[in-house]
């Protein structure tokens, strides 16, 4: 059978697939626009397990909150570039996979592959997805919060998301919160949130940096306890400077409106994975190659 302009037309709107790709499917099922569906997903799926070894650094942090306001779930999910990471096909995954994170409240990230989504599990989609984008895809990390104040929430574009849980104060101390979480990114409330092995080994490296100074171990042990201290108020969140007002700290802002901090979530897309660098000529060169 002749393969038209308007077969392809058809098969492009159904599938979202290229016009290549979809006069090649048409060509291998004689015309057949359901075997062509069928033949495209199969083979689509296949290339995507394919991808999964490919870094994805890029993608977004999405937010998803219970109806009254004392639940969310925050999620990382990630692509290779960040021009899939911006689409509304990207975007509406990874919502559709935060809802379904607050929902069920899952053990661990293996555990969302079986959660339901609109159009099959969460791995059927996210696969058909890989299929159709041409990028490896995955959910890197999440955690569910249940409020014991009030949660309020701060993205900064769709790169950094931020959850903090404050008990007391008011909706634009907790706004500032979350702004300063962003920007400052402290890595615990307060000092007595800051695990003992993570102490130890701070003062160990104080300790040895010290060694060389020639001082009396007495003096040594107060520069060490000096330097502990300004290392823990960089570390705690109520012991850095306010964004908003370097003056104060977050501790006296918090004491101003009576108010404290119950816990706090940060993700930012992409930290600690280590991305590859290519040499932009050479992976154009090798594009054109493998299109030989």
């Amino acid at each position: 059978m002749a393969i038209t302009a308007a077969m392809v037309k058809e098969l492009r709107e159904r599938t979202g697939a290229g016009m290549m790709e979809c006069k090649k499917a048409l060509t291998e099922v004689d015309g057949d626009m359901d075997a062509a569906i069928e033949h495209m997903r199969k083979t689509g799926l296949a290339k995507a397990d394919k991808k999964a070894g490919r870094v994805a650094a890029e993608g977004k942090i999405e937010i998803a909150f219970s109806d009254d306001g004392k639940k969310a779930a925050i999620v990382e999910v990630n692509c290779e570039t960040d021009f899939v990471g911006g689409g509304d096909e990207f975007g509406g995954f990874a919502a559709n996979v935060a809802k379904a994170i607050l929902e069920n409240e899952p053990a661990d990230v293996d555990a969302i592959n079986e959660l339901e989504i609109e159009g099959g599990t969460v791995d059927h989609v996210r696969r058909e997805l890989i299929a159709k984008i041409g990028e490896n895809i995955g959910v890197r990390r999440f955690q569910v919060v249940n409020a014991a104040g009030k949660l309020t929430h701060y993205s900064h574009g769709a790169r950094i998301g931020v959850l903090v849980d404050v008990e007391g104060g008011d909706e634009e101390l907790g706004r500032d919160l979350a702004m300063h979480i962003a920007a400052v990114k402290p890595q615990f409330v307060s000092a007595d949130d800051v695990p003992a092995d993570v102490l130890a080994k701070e003062k160990e490296i104080l300790i040895a940096q010290s060694q060389d100074s020639g001082k009396p171990a007495d003096i040594i042990e107060k520069m060490v306890e000096g330097r502990l201290r300004k290392h823990l108020a960089e570390i705690t969140l109520v012991g850095q400077p306010f964004v908003k007002d370097p003056d104060m700290t977050v501790e006296k802002l918090l004491a101003s409106k009576s108010a404290k901090v119950a816990g706090f979530v940060r993700y930012e897309v992409g930290e600690g994975i280590e991305k590859k660098e290519e040499n932009f000529r050479d992976e154009v060169m090798a594009q054109a190659q493998s299109a030989k």
